[in-house]
């Protein structure tokens, strides 16, 4: 008893301050009395102590849990807005990628009503044109970000076109792990600049590695193109059917690089750049870039709201993100669960507690048109195997209507898509998210979808069906 007495002594020695910091904050006069009163007693009867230290153990494990959980609590229950929004025009603009991006950034702090300085965080992708180490770092430099605001997180996102959709989430989950209150996602390309050789050779090599004929690219969606021939009984005229499609869209849009819309002899007639794909159905080159503007918005109305927040200002209300192969197997080797859409999609909804039926836009990457046909079913639209029947009903109703097709009818890519609107290589999934935000803000003009959507789906695709990211966003209260 006396080993024993002995060595619960020196533990209350030893805990002593402890239970003076967990009794003394109680903010009450009685249980300042009550710690003095133990402690006195810890010394004249040690086994007190065991008591004592059970119960302020699982005290202060409680206090510990709750404010962890109040904690965690307020960072994910911030809600994510894009505030700002700029865009280049798109065409062969001769500048470099990085002087587009800073012109986008400008475009969009302006629109945000910010300054540089207001800014804590950047998201970027590379670029095809003009690589350089750590995107992002390189971009917050040479805009001036880093002479302007010292604590900065700064990050670069390489999932290829899927990129700015992952960037989306990125910024996201900076803002709501209390990182940063204004993130910037930029995004921008001069591929159209570039020649037409220097063009091919880096994107060739951007696939090194495959197996793949060159062009690289082109060949890898081709042959998942082929598998669904055999698979599912594609058309060739359904996949042709899609820049159709497309063009009709984009004929609508001020800036799209499609001004005339395409017929579909046209399309079959155009060069041959693999098996079952021409030059027109190929992501159009373009020069361009986009700059977003993520904030929280309390944090936001806050301090640099104008006027009261304009709910027309969309919330990234969830991003999903899945992953195929690097490179696309053999024909006989493909299988459906080698595209990842339909996971990110899944998670995406889940995310957001949502359903398909809930979604009013649809910003669906579209590089080739096995691509769209594939997010078509990817999101629900149409039961998987069914994309080119879906795409084969909507020309069939924009022929009846005199080749043109009404955006309420076809709720996908009023802006045209990357074949049609324009694609500086990793950019494009951007175009998704500004025209889902004009068509949010019933500010497409003559694009604009009856009724005004107030959730849009947006999605980016990287490599050759390797990277899916999905946004949900969604106008209004949430």
């Amino acid at each position: 008893m006396t080993v024993f007495y002995g060595w619960a002594h020196n533990v209350v020695l030893h805990e002593h301050l402890r239970l003076v910091f967990f009794l003394f904050t109680c903010q009450n006069a009685w249980n300042h009395f009550f710690f003095f009163l133990c402690v006195c007693l810890c010394f004249v009867f040690p086994p007190l102590f065991f008591f004592l230290f059970i119960f302020c153990s699982v005290e202060r494990i409680k206090h510990k849990i709750l404010l962890t959980y109040l904690c965690a609590s307020s960072m994910s229950s911030q809600v994510v807005r894009i505030v700002g929004v700029g865009r280049t025009a798109v065409g062969r603009l001769g500048k470099s990628a990085s002087v587009l991006a800073v012109e986008a950034l400008c475009m969009a702090l302006r629109d945000a009503n910010l300054e540089m300085r207001d800014l804590d965080g950047l998201v970027a992708v590379p670029s095809l044109a003009s690589p350089h180490f750590m995107q992002a770092h390189y971009l917050a430099t040479v805009s001036g970000l880093v002479r302007e605001n010292k604590e900065l997180v700064l990050r670069t996102i390489d999932t290829g076109g899927a990129g700015p959709i992952t960037a989306l989430g990125t910024a996201g989950n900076f803002i709501r792990n209390g990182w940063a209150h204004n993130v910037a996602v930029v995004a921008s390309d001069a591929v159209l600049t570039l020649s037409s050789s220097a063009f091919a050779e880096r994107s060739d090599a951007s696939v090194e590695g495959g197996g793949l004929e060159k062009p690289c690219i082109p060949n890898g969606y081709d042959r998942y193109a082929q598998w669904y021939m055999k698979r599912y009984g594609l058309k060739r005229e359904q996949l042709a059917m899609v820049p159709v499609l497309m063009s009709s869209m984009a004929a609508r849009h001020p800036d799209a690089m499609c001004r005339e819309p395409y017929k579909l002899d046209e399309v079959l007639r155009s060069r041959r750049i693999a098996p079952v794909t021409n030059l027109l159905e190929c992501a159009r080159r373009a020069d361009g870039a986009v700059a977003l503007i993520l904030s929280s918005e309390s944090h936001y109305a806050r301090y640099f709201a104008r006027k009261k927040l304009d709910s027309s200002k969309p919330v990234v209300v969830s991003v999903g993100e899945a992953s195929g192969p690097l490179f696309p197997p053999a024909i006989e080797n493909i299988t459906p669960e080698l595209f990842s859409c339909e996971r990110a999609v899944k998670f995406a909804l889940g995310a957001a507690q949502l359903g398909i039926q809930d979604i009013d836009f649809f910003g669906l990457y579209d590089c080739f048109p096995i691509c769209l046909i594939r997010a078509i079913e990817a999101v629900g639209l149409c039961p998987i195997g069914k994309g080119g029947e879906f795409v084969e009903a909507a020309y069939s109703e924009m022929m009846k209507n005199q080749g043109v097709i009404e955006p309420s009818q076809l709720r996908i890519n009023t802006h045209g898509g990357l074949q049609c609107f324009g694609a500086p290589w990793e950019v494009p999934a951007m175009y998704n998210v500004t025209e889902a935000i004009a068509q949010m803000a019933c500010s497409a003009g003559n694009r604009q979808i009856w009724p005004v959507p107030k959730r849009a789906m947006v999605y980016g695709n990287g490599g050759i069906f390797s990277a899916s990211s999905v946004a949900v966003l969604g106008n209004g209260v949430y």
